[in-house]
């Protein structure tokens, strides 16, 4: 009986907001000044501004990876550095294979040594040119000639000769790069970086930046080229991002030493500066 009197002098009670609250609303305020309204236009204005240029700058920015515009491989290719590295299916072209052997031909020097012979002339000259000659002579000693004009001398002479060329152009084949290991590979592709990159007056200077850099360059290349086929490999990913910030450093410290060497540097090793300065994001 008491409920049902409370409920029914509830219904006549009518509930009304404060005189100074408003219901929440999106629209235009009624009351808004022009002033107001024209600083709250400015600045929508500027945030849409400020994030066009963001999306613009994430566009343009170099890949701190790639050392330039993603998509845009021709600072790379013309830099001194992709001239002087030599890869793997380069040296597995169709264009590169190893020609039959044939000694009657004039025996050709391969293009590119292995690592151990590569630029070392003497060793090179020694294996081409010397030893078959030695070779050839030592086994004349062997027979222990009385009549070197004799038939079955000059017979044993000539074909010891034409197993030496034979033997010579088997170790043009051996002392090629084409035939190297990845191991090989790198190897020989580091010897050319140093020598690349290290001074005029001071060859061999692994110690120098420049040399560090290209370097590190080469290093952060082969393994994005291994990233972009193996997706999954989360500890390279890691070791990639130690690499390129590693790389930063030695720039900037180059920088602070000599302005100009840097400058020169990262155009010979295919690199903005938008890739080396500020945050990197890898």
């Amino acid at each position: 009986m008491l409920r049902t009197q409370i409920y029914r002098g509830l219904q006549g009670v009518k509930f009304s907001l404060p005189s100074g609250s408003t219901s929440f609303h999106t629209s235009t305020l009624v009351h808004e000044t022009r002033r107001t309204r024209l600083a709250r236009a400015s600045k929508k204005d500027n945030a849409e501004r400020r994030a066009e240029r963001a999306r613009n700058a994430t566009h343009t920015r170099p890949d701190p990876i790639l050392g330039h515009a993603p998509g845009d491989d021709s600072k790379w290719l013309n830099s001194d550095l992709a001239k002087v590295l030599v890869s793997q299916p380069e040296l597995q072209s169709p264009s590169a294979l190893v020609p039959p052997l044939d000694i009657t031909q004039p025996l050709q020097p391969p293009d590119n040594f292995q690592w151990g012979i590569a630029g070392d002339l003497q060793a090179q000259r020694f294996l081409l040119e010397s030893l078959p000659h030695v070779s050839s002579q030592r086994a004349l000693k062997n027979m222990d000639v009385v009549n070197p004009r004799d038939a079955y001398v000059q017979k044993r002479a000539l074909e010891g000769q034409w197993n030496e060329m034979r033997n010579a152009h088997m170790i043009t084949r051996l002392v090629d790069l084409r035939n190297a290991s990845a191991g090989g590979i790198a190897f020989e592709n580091r010897r050319r970086c140093v020598e690349a990159f290290s001074s005029p007056g001071k060859p061999n200077d692994t110690g120098r930046p420049e040399v560090q850099a290209a370097l590190l360059t080469m290093k952060i290349r082969k393994l994005w080229d291994h990233l972009q086929r193996n997706r999954k490999d989360i500890s390279n990913r890691r070791s990639i991002r130690k690499l390129v910030h590693q790389r930063a450093k030695m720039l900037k410290y180059l920088k602070r030493l000599d302005r100009g060497r840097y400058e020169n540097v990262l155009g010979r090793l295919g690199i903005e500066e938008g890739a080396i300065e500020g945050e990197l994001v890898v």
